[in-house]
């Protein structure tokens, strides 16, 4: 996209209205948990791991377990716009001072691309423990998102050589609509969700790469998991230490350019760890499913793996046998692909509460 036309449209956003000023609260499913306190994080140089889930990170916040989290994101959309002939000037101020640490050497950059808030230590949370992230509200914090692809990437590349497009795509925070194309009359539902929440990985592992999701969740890219839901990870050191950002307006399953409405996000989090759960592979919860979730390079493999988490998940919460819970996920679930760009790829399958007609 020309220079000129990618900065008119980014000005052209900003005059619809802020979409900070638009607040979604959902009301939840789960029995409320009292917070003893609310701690606030905002992205900056000091507060975030850039491009990596790291267990040596020092963590930027301690909190309690129950406590609410008022946390923000930047956008990957800033780090495009910041490129020559493109800074339109109206990037998050956070992503430019992001931008001079790691310019400055201050900030280690790597191998991942994502800018992440964090990491956040939850008292008490121990390897083998789960820690369950109550998504409160997630709020649209800047007025655009933006899409971009190149023939570097994506799930066809070879289908678009010697490409590069970013398109820009104004948020109507009143309407909960993306404005993908005015004169076309296209509108995409807006439904907010961080793509990347993820705990630490193991610490002999050290510090991985930022997109592909796994055991530590990380980077899911599941939009099913918008404010009104639940997020359970395994937890593989000591204060779990949450990462989280990649914040998205929409997206499709598969995510098959390799981004979504990429834009910058605000959220109220409640962090409890539950010793009464043991997880392999993280697990989401809304108020009509449960959802298995896995990823693999081979989306074969993810799928089997997911079908496996779906038949122990039934057996955990249900208590159904796995013979009959394999038939159930067969003829009542639907096995999806969370996304198929990012590495590992990911399956996810939604198991519908409304199966279950009595009280477990």
């Amino acid at each position: 996209m020309r220079p000129h036309l990618l900065a008119t449209l980014i000005l052209g956003a900003l005059t619809t209205g802020c979409a900070s000023g638009s607040q979604r609260a959902i009301a939840p499913f789960w029995t409320p948990t009292a917070a003893a306190a609310t701690h606030t994080l905002r992205p900056s140089p000091t507060t975030v791991v850039n491009g990596g889930y790291d267990p040596e990170a020092p963590p930027v916040l301690r909190m309690a377990s129950g406590d609410l989290l008022d946390v923000s994101t930047v956008s990957t959309c800033g780090t495009r716009l910041l490129q020559p002939g493109m800074d339109t000037g109206t990037v998050e101020p956070a992503i430019r001072a992001i931008q001079a640490a790691v310019t400055a050497g201050t900030l280690k950059r790597g191998p991942g691309g994502h800018v992440l808030t964090g990491p956040v230590y939850v008292e008490n949370a121990q390897p083998g423990d789960v820690l369950e992230v109550r998504f409160h509200r997630i709020d649209l914090a800047i007025p655009f998102a933006c899409n971009s692809f190149s023939s570097r990437s994506g799930f066809i590349p070879e289908d678009f050589p010697n490409t590069t497009r970013s398109k820009i795509i104004p948020l109507d925070a009143q309407r909960m609509i993306g404005r993908f194309d005015d004169e076309r009359g296209i509108e995409i539902p807006l439904g907010p969700f961080f793509g990347s929440v993820g705990v630490a990985p193991p610490t002999a592992r050290g510090r991985i790469n930022s997109a592909p999701p796994g055991m530590h969740a990380g980077n899911l890219d599941n939009k099913e998991l918008t404010a009104g839901t639940v997020l359970y990870i395994p937890v593989n050191v000591a204060g779990a230490l949450l990462h989280i950002g990649d914040g998205h307006a929409a997206q499709g399953d598969g995510e098959v350019d390799i981004t979504a409405l990429e834009t910058a996000l605000r959220g109220t989090l409640q962090l409890i760890v539950r010793k009464d759960m043991k997880l392999t592979w993280p697990r989401g919860e809304t108020r009509d499913h449960w959802i298995a979730m896995a990823a693999d390079s081979n989306l074969t493999v993810a799928a089997k793996i997911a079908v496996r988490e779906a038949i122990v998940l039934l057996g955990d919460v249900y208590q159904l046998p796995r013979e009959d819970a394999y038939q159930l996920v067969s003829t009542a679930c639907d096995v999806r692909i969370t996304q198929l760009v990012d590495g590992t790829m990911g399956v996810h399958v939604m198991i519908p509460k409304k199966l279950f007609t009595r009280r477990r």
